[in-house]
């Protein structure tokens, strides 16, 4: 009996003994089934949270782990005022995990900065698949449009505008765009660098014109006399393209600079910005001739100012021609004395009266300014007809240089 009760009490203190083992194992299978079911947050990692509690201070967001995160500090002041009011408890948010733990043993979150990573994804997104976001312009500078995009601020450039659009845009001040802040605006995303915060747009790709319908419509637009700031797309021999609010126009080698040039490049480069005058419009062959010189003074005026019809002046030939002789007067304003004004007598050619090197008083007959040419006159330099102007000039000539004695 004895050893059967022995057997007895030893069966079941090894029944006892199983039962806390087992009972051990269980609870350790629990707790690492709830510590993975927690899966605590990593540095740097976006999750869904619940607003447990909002003070003035913090706000506590339950991320599923054991204790709640927190946006406090700067994180919270960043969140804006309008925003800040709309968030209520049990609301669920994005949060951006800034540190797992801190020194108090709090998660430290930030609900700006996980709103601004969604939305790099976002306009990310939409930049592979070319998708067309409707928005608002929030703003401007002197270069283009500002717009929000999911969060970020995107930026259109005045190219990337519409023309439409830029039609309404006078001058070239930035306060050009500012009457059209909280316009509704479709825009397509065509660059995102998320390293250097840059998100650029474009309307004109979210509202696309065909080349030939966007000149037609610009050519209906453009009057003679107009003055633009374009872009230099392309330079041949002849002349420099220029597109102006989408549609190039031909400045011609003569338009380009009031100096003699030998090829557009030597004053102009592809993609220099450049302002230019309308000086001609052909709506049937759709051309657009532009001037960049119309838009400078002409340094031919200046030079010539002094001079006057019937004034005598002194003159070097410099080359001879069928129909007269050309004459230097000074720096590189040449006159022409036309054959019939070389000789009283009938000549043939201007070789029988001057010489190139000759240095010879000649007459002003004629100045046309818009030629930009000088008439001279050797024949009439003795003429009757301007006897009494060249006592005039003599008699202020002799003033003159009493005054100064």
């Amino acid at each position: 009996m004895i050893h059967e009760q022995d057997a007895l009490n030893g069966q079941g203190g090894r029944e006892d003994q199983f039962q806390v083992e087992n009972n051990h194992e269980t609870m350790e299978s629990l707790m690492r089934s709830e510590d993975a079911g927690l899966e605590f947050p990593s540095q740097g990692e976006i999750r869904k949270g619940v607003i447990a509690s909002i003070s003035p201070t913090q706000i506590l967001v339950s991320v599923g782990s054991k204790s709640e995160g927190v946006i406090t500090g700067r994180e919270l002041e960043q969140i804006p005022a309008s925003e800040r009011e709309s968030l209520a408890v049990g609301q669920e948010i994005p949060v951006y995990v800034l540190d797992p733990e801190d020194k108090n043993g709090n998660i430290v979150l930030s609900y700006v900065r996980a709103r601004e990573a969604m939305g790099w994804e976002l306009v990310e997104a939409m930049q592979a698949s070319g998708e067309t976001y409707e928005g608002k312009i929030e703003g401007y500078n002197k270069g283009g449009l500002i717009v929000l995009v999911h969060g970020l601020r995107g930026f259109i450039p005045a190219s990337q505008i519409a023309m439409s659009r830029r039609s309404l845009a006078q001058g070239d001040t930035p306060d050009r765009w500012a009457k059209m802040i909280g316009e509704p605006i479709s825009v397509r995303v065509i660059e995102v660098d998320r390293a250097r915060r840059r998100l650029i747009l474009s309307e004109r790709a979210a509202n696309p014109e065909t080349r030939q319908s966007l000149k037609e419509r610009v050519i209906e637009e453009l009057q003679e006399g107009q003055v633009y700031t374009g872009r230099v797309t392309s330079v041949a021999d002849f002349g420099a393209f220029v597109n102006v609010n989408g549609a190039d126009g031909l400045v011609h080698l003569s338009e380009i600079s009031w100096e003699r040039i030998q090829h557009p490049s030597e004053v102009l480069s592809v993609g220099q910005e450049v302002k230019v005058k309308v000086i001609s419009v052909d709506k049937e062959k759709k051309r657009i001739g532009l001037s960049i010189r119309a838009l400078q003074g002409d340094p031919w005026h200046q030079k010539v100012e002094h001079f006057k019809v019937g004034q005598l002046v002194e003159g070097t030939i410099t080359r001879l021609t069928k129909f007269g002789a050309f004459a230097r007067l000074e720096g590189d304003i040449e006159g022409l004395i036309h054959i019939s004004e070389l000789s009283e007598n009938r000549i043939n050619h201007p070789k029988e009266a001057v010489k190139e090197g000759d240095v010879l008083t000649l007459r002003v007959i004629r100045i046309d300014a818009d030629q930009r040419r000088i008439g001279l006159s050797l024949r009439k330099v003795d003429s009757g007809a301007y006897a009494d102007l060249d006592m005039k000039e003599l008699a202020a000539e002799l003033n003159k240089d009493d005054e100064e004695e």
